[in-house]
């Protein structure tokens, strides 16, 4: 079987962290980078036997590959500390890496979501995917602050089960992230020259909400669902607010 390393990233994350490496505990390596965290996720990721190394947090991106290039193993499992493998995943991953030759470089694997002990099912979510397991010399992110993508020389394939994704402790946990990401997306807008108008502050946050409760069916998660719509179409409102700052301090 080809070896592989699962990497994670923290930053405060004790809460999330001993659950998030017992999922990976079958990885041959595991490695989190941290960000000089203040709790005791370091400490307890040293415990339970993972590599630490730590640095300085910029964006996602940046943080994962610097990390990427100093795995010991040429197959990478990524994981967010508020995720879980499961057993079926495990049994996938492993089989993967059990062929002699895998001619894909990097698989998708799509996610179960919970979000205020609910299980999001729809709501825009039911799409959700993310490339998580790859080879390292064969994938890095692009390089932007947000919504980083995988950039892979060659194919990407599809994993069938399923990432458990414990996306926000609470919504004052949501609101903090909601925070940050609008801010770095208002940013990267602004640096493309982007110049919102009335469009932008009116239309495109009103769809997004019919988007994704009506169309994406975001009813059928009941009022957890509404939660999640209004603050996606508030979050839409959030950045092109921050985009109009950002080109205001340009002046």
């Amino acid at each position: 079987m080809q070896k592989v390393t699962a990497i994670i990233s923290t930053y405060n994350e004790a809460h999330n962290i001993v659950a998030a490496l017992e999922s990976v505990n079958w990885a041959d390596e595991v490695i989190v980078v941290d960000s000089f965290s203040t709790d005791n996720t370091v400490e307890l990721a040293k415990k339970s036997g993972a590599r630490v190394l730590q640095r300085e947090y910029k964006y996602p991106a940046s943080q994962k590959n610097w990390t990427i290039p100093q795995a010991t193993h040429e197959w990478i499992f990524l994981l967010d500390a508020d995720e879980r493998v499961g057993e079926d995943l495990k049994k996938e991953v492993q089989a993967v890496l059990a062929q002699k030759e895998v001619k894909d470089k990097a698989f998708w694997i799509k996610r179960r979501n919970f979000f205020m002990n609910a299980e999001i099912k729809y709501s825009g979510w039911q799409g959700d995917k993310v490339v998580r397991l790859f080879k390292r010399d064969d994938c890095r992110y692009e390089d932007v602050s947000v919504h980083e993508e995988i950039l892979c020389d060659g194919s990407i394939g599809v994993l069938k089960s399923k990432l458990i994704h414990y996306t926000f402790k609470d919504v004052f946990h949501y609101l903090d992230k909601w925070d940050r990401y609008t801010t770095m997306s208002g940013k990267d807008r602004a640096e493309r020259g982007e110049k919102p108008n009335l469009f932008h502050f009116v239309i495109k946050p009103a769809f997004r909400f019919f988007q994704d409760y009506f169309l994406k069916l975001g009813f059928l998660d009941g009022m957890t669902g509404f939660i999640i719509c209004s603050l996606s179409s508030m979050s839409v409102f959030m950045r092109s607010l921050k985009v109009k700052q950002f080109n205001q301090s340009k002046k």
